[in-house]
Parts: C-alpha cells; sequence; structure tokens
C-alpha cells in the first residue's frame, strides 16, 4: 500500500531493524525519510485505528516473537542536523544518529556530547530515554524537543518539562505517552580547541569498544543501574558471566549486556533477563529494572 510517496508494507520481520537481532513481524511497517513522511504515516494509521509503535535505531528495544500489532514507524531514515556557529545550538531529526552528530559537535570544538559517540541510538531514543554514559546525558544539552501530539498537533516542549531523571523522560509516562519526538534543539559549549573534543570523544569511542561486547548483537546495558550499586557489578559478582538460554548470553565482558550467540529469539533473551532479575534478587534484596525497552509484552 502507498500513500503518496510512502509504502507500507505488511508482516515485515522486525528483527533486522534491531541491534540484539531478534523479534517478530511488524502487521505494517513504514519507513519515512523526512519529518513530513512521518506525519503521513501517523495520519494513516489514525484513519486505520491502528496503534503506533516507534523506532529509531532499535538498539534498546526489545521486540517480542509474536511481533508488533498495528503501523511501527521507522525513523532511522528521517535525518538531519543544522548547526548554528553564532550560539552553539543544533536541531537534529528525530532519526540522526548519536555517534555521528557527537563527532560531528567534536570536528566544531563544540563540547557536550562527547558521552555520545558509544550510543548507537537516534535523537528521538536520547530524548525518550534521557540516554547517557561517561557522566553526561541528554538532559544536560536538551533545549526542546518537538513532538506531535496523539490529537495530530506538533507542539514544543522544554526541558524542564520531560521531567529527567535516571534514564527517564516524562515521555514514559501516562501523561505524555503517545507523543512521539520529532526533533531534538541542543545546546553545546562553543569555543573549545577541535583537537581537544575530538580526543575527548575518541577516548570515549575507545573505552565503550573495549569494556562492551560491539562485537555481537545485543541491545546495551540491560539493566538500570540500582544507585548506589553498578547493575554488571552485581551480576558479575553473582557469577553469572555466562551464563546462557538457548542462544542468549550474558556478556563475559560486561555482565549488564545480554548478548546474541547467533539465532537467539526474543524469548531467549526475556528469559536470561528474568534469571539474572530472579538471582539478584534472591542474593541481595535488590530488583533490577530493565532499561532496555519491551515491546509487545503485556
Amino acid at each position: 500500500m502507498r500513500d503518496r510517496t510512502l509504502t507500507y508494507r505488511s508482516q515485515v520481520p522486525l528483527a533486522g531493524l534491531t541491534s540484539l537481532k531478534v523479534g517478530g513481524k511488524a502487521e505494517y511497517l513504514a519507513q519515512p525519510r523526512n519529518i513530513s513522511e512521518l506525519l503521513l504515516a501517523w495520519q494513516w494509521a489514525k484513519e486505520h485505528s491502528l496503534p503506533i509503535t516507534l523506532i529509531g535505531a532499535g538498539s534498546n528495544l526489545l521486540i517480542h516473537d509474536q511481533g508488533l500489532a498495528g503501523l511501527v514507524i521507522c525513523t532511522r531514515q528521517v535525518r538531519g542536523a543544522e548547526f548554528s556557529e553564532t550560539t552553539g545550538r543544533v536541531r537534529a531529526a528525530c532519526g540522526e544518529p548519536l555517534v555521528k552528530l557527537a563527532w560531528q559537535c567534536a570536528e566544531r570544538g563544540w563540547s557536550g556530547l562527547q558521552w555520545g559517540v558509544g550510543i548507537p541510538g537516534t535523537v528521538g531514543g536520547m530524548v525518550y530515554m534521557n540516554a547517557g554514559a561517561q557522566g553526561g546525558c541528554c538532559a544536560d544539552i536538551l533545549q526542546t524537543v518537538q513532538v506531535l501530539t496523539p490529537q495530530g498537533e506538533v507542539k514544543s516542549i522544554t526541558a524542564s518539562e520531560l521531567d529527567f531523571a535516571y534514564r527517564h523522560s516524562a515521555l514514559q509516562t501516562a501523561e505524555l505517552a503517545n507523543h512521539l519526538v520529532l526533533s531534538a534543539e541542543l545546546q553545546l559549549q562553543t569555543g573549545f580547541d577541535p583537537s581537544v573534543i575530538r580526543a575527548q570523544t575518541e577516548q570515549n569511542f575507545h573505552t565503550r569498544h573495549t569494556t562492551q561486547p560491539y562485537h555481537l548483537p545485543s541491545c546495551g546495558s540491560v539493566f538500570r543501574n540500582p544507585y548506589p550499586h553498578a547493575a554488571g557489578r552485581l551480576i558479575e559478582q553473582a557469577g553469572l558471566k555466562g551464563f546462557t538460554i538457548g542462544r542468549a548470553q550474558v556478556s563475559t565482558l560486561h555482565a549488564n549486556f545480554i548478548v546474541n550467540l547467533g539465532g537467539a529469539s526474543a524469548s531467549d533473551v526475556y528469559d536470561v533477563m528474568r534469571h539474572v532479575q530472579e538471582a539478584i534478587y534472591d542474593q541481595h534484596g535488590i530488583l533490577l529494572h530493565p532499561e532496555v525497552k519491551l515491546l509487545g509484552y503485556n
């Protein structure tokens, strides 16, 4: 089916659109190439009374083996970034890769996004999750975010309205549920020697890639850190590195990662998660809460 220039495909496998390489099919899938097409896809779903699921780079998702009902909108082609040399502000589309944006800022000598170089997600996901690493996070730099409301209105929301906390934004709550991120405006610090910012960014990139299992499919950090503890440390101390169900395994490099050894199912990954949660709760009385977003699970 087509809507002007946008195609809606049915029964499309979603595993290839996630970094874990697992998950079932989308009832319908649209892959808009710009914000205008994203708005068309939203309108199409509303006209057909279909629920909408938005995914970006698919790097923080576990999609159920049974797939997702309704329309899945993949925004990874909705790219673009505008840089204001006078103000140090960046307006980036929801599908803009965070890694690319971090390097672009570093090349300009703009500070504030060096931490983003190791996160294989998009700007939209960054805002939704208040993504962060190595001491920095989205809340530090976000000014405003443009969203599409459930009523079809495009509006701007300020950072203060998003109630940012550790891996949390108000977009995850009932109040702003089903608001789709279209773009974000970020404030960076300017005037630095580009070689210094590039070096910091390179160091962050190196640290991430030598301490985390980028060589195998994963969804990134699986559990939120239960302050003051680190989830990975608790899992490692429990002797769970290498624990495997099916073809899903607690990484032997970083215990807060579950990797796909090849041919894993979403059920394998989910069962490993549940085992880890139960083990840590039994040993420490701490319930680990997922950082990964579970789609298609009740």
